[in-house]
């Protein structure tokens, strides 16, 4: 089995770039344990600056419990602090649109 990725698109609101940057390079380590617990290895998020989307790309470990991961208090509570800065589902989960997968290479 093996490792797997997923992409997918959120929204950021207008005025909100700074803060949003800003809370990510000062992610709390309890969050980042529990990314790695639920078999997260890389995580990256990209900005559309013209469309304030935001792209994140995710490798995970097969077998890994990452549908727990809505689940913890600390991704509870980082919804809850970052809903100000996105669009949100009503109990504060970033609003996300997966992307499927039309080309890769690894060379």
């Amino acid at each position: 089995m093996s490792d797997q990725i997923r992409a997918f698109k959120m929204q950021l609101k207008p005025g909100v770039v700074a803060e949003y940057k800003k809370r990510h390079d000062e992610l709390w380590p309890d969050l980042a344990e529990a990314l790695r617990g639920a078999g997260i290895y890389d995580y990256s998020i990209f900005l559309d600056e013209s469309t304030l989307s935001l792209f994140a790309v995710l490798k995970l470990k097969p077998g890994m419990p990452i549908d727990e991961l809505p689940t913890l208090p600390v991704m509870r509570r980082w919804w809850d602090y970052m809903a100000p800065l996105m669009e949100v589902e009503p109990d504060n989960k970033p609003r996300q649109w997966d992307l499927p997968s039309v080309f890769h290479f690894a060379g």
